[in-house]
């Protein structure tokens, strides 16, 4: 795919403009069709880092790919960026629009793919990204929505950083909502469907959190001991500027999440809540059932298969579990 692109600047090397994912199979290893992955990323002025973005898409190297860009009416040169990928897109649209959500509703109306995802414009993909995912969601049926481990770029495409950061439904309803990375979650139709095949646009900042609280009342979440995508920060980033904002948005969209969770877990969380405050590691151990429910759920590669394995639920900082039950 790399010799079709167009040439990267002359200043920029590395992963996305020298390098590419490996090619892939015509078919997958135990012969099914690789299953169709949709992409969508929403852009406003975003020219500096657009072009990264969509060649971290493209140079995944997968053969069934529907990449959708919905820009809200750029005044600055990412239409021009947009057109010189066109041929390797499958729809791109350049209008003023209603904000995020607005633009990714706008994207995944057309989406056709069974596991989707998006990608804003700032961010990247890791190399081998896809396939990853694709493999996981085919060995493993029962799997609905996964995320990979947490990594940043800086301004320059340089991995800065990486941490493994683990959340479930029960983290989500004590407030502990730092941070399940948007960029590396990748989900079935099917679950987005069950959890009303929208964003919900009533959101500004958090419409991701918003998301997977509606995605953890239908499934638990998996974690991809893997890299698959990452956040660059870049001093204009929209969540840093307007934290205030953040957390307001994503305490609303929690108690919604209560509003909507069943009873058990509810008794669940107020237990697990007790114990955390307490810090009563031995009344954790006195009830197994809940110890069992409430630890995370991990992927972990072998031998090209992705085993399933458990972790123990913790969290980093007691003092960040408020009475929000």
């Amino acid at each position: 795919m790399i010799e079709k692109l167009p040439y990267p600047p002359k200043n920029k090397k590395g992963w996305p403009w020298t390098e590419e994912s490996a090619s892939f199979a015509k078919k997958m290893p135990n012969g099914d069709p690789w299953p169709k992955i949709t992409i969508v990323t929403p852009s406003f002025n975003q020219e500096k880092y657009l072009e990264a973005t969509i060649r971290s898409v493209l140079l995944q190297n997968y053969p069934n790919l529907e990449y959708i860009i919905i820009d809200g009416g750029s005044t600055d040169n990412s239409v021009e960026i947009i057109r010189k990928y066109s041929k390797f897109v499958t729809f791109w649209i350049s209008e003023k629009d209603n904000g995020h959500g607005h633009a990714l509703n706008k994207g995944f109306s057309k989406s056709t793919g069974e596991i989707m995802a998006w990608i804003n414009s700032d961010d990247m993909y890791h190399k081998n990204a896809f396939l990853k995912v694709a493999n996981i969601f085919s060995q493993h049926n029962d799997i609905n929505w996964i995320t990979g481990k947490n990594s940043w770029w800086d301004k320059e495409d340089n991995q800065t950083n990486t941490k493994e950061v683990y959340k479930n439904k029960y983290n989500y309803l004590l407030g502990y909502f730092k941070w399940i990375q948007q960029e590396s979650v990748f989900w079935r139709k099917s679950l987005w469907e069950k959890a009303g095949a929208r964003i919900n646009e009533n959101y500004k900042l958090m419409v991701d959190g918003e998301l997977w609280c509606r995605f953890f009342l239908y499934d638990d979440l998996w974690h991809v001991d893997k890299l698959l995508s990452g956040y660059r920060t870049h001093g204009d980033n929209r969540a840093g500027k307007f934290m205030k904002d953040v957390i307001i948005e994503m305490k609303k969209a929690i108690r919604e999440f209560k509003s909507h969770t069943d009873k058990k877990t509810l008794y669940n969380a107020k237990t697990l809540q007790k114990i955390l405050i307490e810090n009563n590691k031995s009344l954790l151990n006195k009830f197994y059932n809940l110890k069992e429910e409430i630890d995370y759920n991990i992927l972990v590669a072998k031998n090209n298969s992705w085993i399933k394995k458990r972790k123990e639920f913790t969290l980093k900082s007691f003092h960040e579990i408020k009475n929000t039950l």
